[in-house]
């Protein structure tokens, strides 16, 4: 049974830091707009519009996240999202049907990572390197592709397909994943009390759940009309932050990252699993790429440029370690939406647009300086006496006495 500082550890800043700063974003913000008159900060169609501006984003981060924890990390996933995109559109132009059109785009996002992951994994060259090269090759190849022109399509499936709301019932959605956050936390308890393995955290689940399910039928509104990318993102997160957390797959891609030589001794298949993460963020820059598409009914050459930044910000925001072993993909996503919050709420509050990428760029700095002083100050409280070994006088070689 984990003991009560066990308990308390994921409420530590170093652990729930991104969290707190979201929390009073949100709430600077709402009270920002409450006593300027404006509408209710958090409404159902403001926070509609954060999550769908955050989507695109949000993805990358997810598989940002994968990769970073598995040591490496992807420069090309703008890149690769483009260049699917004008694959995509290519192919729908053609007349060969929405669904290869969408097959081919995603595999060309499939081929542009494993590219990248044999290279780092197999050849031994840097991910820096390598991602940084493929970054601009594929905007090469997009530029042959497009002749650097746009490309268009007036085929309405793609658009038909991915764009549009599905409205939900927000009261009864929230009580559904409340109820699901009570029963993970049920399932935990059970694995602890079991003796396998688990972080001791069944019981925040539990509390966090029934919360959730409570406050949505007092609180939340009934109408929240979500765009179908949002619902993808919401899903893609869900299944990844599973895995992570409670597969085999998860445990091992954290001890890959954490040690490869370790990993590599205890029988993991290393390769597989620096490979993989690269292969995912392909393919899932790939489906952004068509998402983007989908929603301008065209592409440029340029389109997505400078994405990979934001979506590292997003990471980092999330305390997601540059050096691998360590990340959760529900923090980098919260990450994620702290950029978008911070931005939507300049536009709400009709704040400067000149201050806010110094702004955005000083929550960076601050969310990584903070990260880093509590790890020290957490590894200083580590430190006892019986780490250190007691130092002693070196020994006298005794004298020698003849008779």
């Amino acid at each position: 049974m984990s003991t009560v500082k066990e308990r308390l550890a994921p409420f530590r800043l170093q652990r729930a830091g991104v969290v707190y700063a979201f929390a009073l974003i949100l709430v600077v913000f709402t009270s920002a707009a409450a006593g300027t008159g404006r509408p209710f900060y958090l409404s159902a169609l403001n926070s509609a519009n954060i999550l769908d501006q955050t989507a695109q984003v949000g993805i990358l981060a997810v598989f940002m996240t994968i990769c970073l924890i598995s040591g490496n990390f992807d420069l090309s996933i703008g890149a690769t999202g483009a260049l699917a995109a004008g694959v995509t559109l290519t192919v729908l132009n053609s007349g060969l049907g929405v669904g290869v059109a969408l097959l081919l785009g995603l595999l060309t996002g499939v081929a542009m990572g494993a590219f990248n992951g044999v290279f780092v994994q197999y050849v031994g060259v840097n991910a820096f390197i390598v991602t940084l090269g493929t970054m601009t090759g594929i905007r090469g190849l997009l530029f042959i592709l497009t002749d650097g022109r746009s490309i268009q399509t007036t085929e309405t499936g793609l658009a038909d397909l991915l764009t549009g709301d599905w409205p939900v019932n927000l009261k009864v959605w929230a009580a559904v994943v409340g109820l699901v956050f009570v029963g993970v936390g049920v399932f935990s308890l059970r694995r602890e009390r079991a003796g396998k393995v688990t972080d001791g955290q069944g019981y925040w689940y539990v509390i966090a759940g029934a919360l959730l399910a409570a406050v949505s039928v007092i609180w939340f509104p009934t109408y929240w009309a979500l765009s179908k990318q949002v619902w993808i993102f919401l899903v893609i997160v869900l299944v990844a932050w599973a895995v992570l957390k409670f597969t085999v797959v998860g445990r091992r891609l954290y001890a890959v990252g954490g040690n490869v030589e370790a990993a590599r001794l205890s029988g993991i298949r290393v390769a597989r699993y620096k490979v993989m993460p690269f292969v995912l963020n392909g393919l899932f820059a790939a489906l952004v790429g068509i998402l983007y598409a989908s929603r301008f009914s065209a592409i440029n050459p340029q389109a997505l440029t400078g994405i990979e930044l934001t979506v590292l910000a997003a990471a980092i925001l999330g305390g997601t370690s540059l050096f691998g072993g360590a990340g959760n993909v529900l923090k980098s996503v919260i990450g994620a939406l702290i950029l978008f919050v911070l931005a939507n709420g300049f536009g709400v509050l009709n704040l400067g647009a000149n201050y806010q990428d110094l702004i955005k760029g000083v929550v960076i700095i601050g969310a990584a300086t903070i990260y880093v002083l509590a790890e020290k100050r957490g590894g200083r409280r580590k430190l006892t006496a019986a780490d250190v070994p007691a130092v002693t006088a070196p020994a006298t070689p005794e004298k020698v006495t003849t008779s």
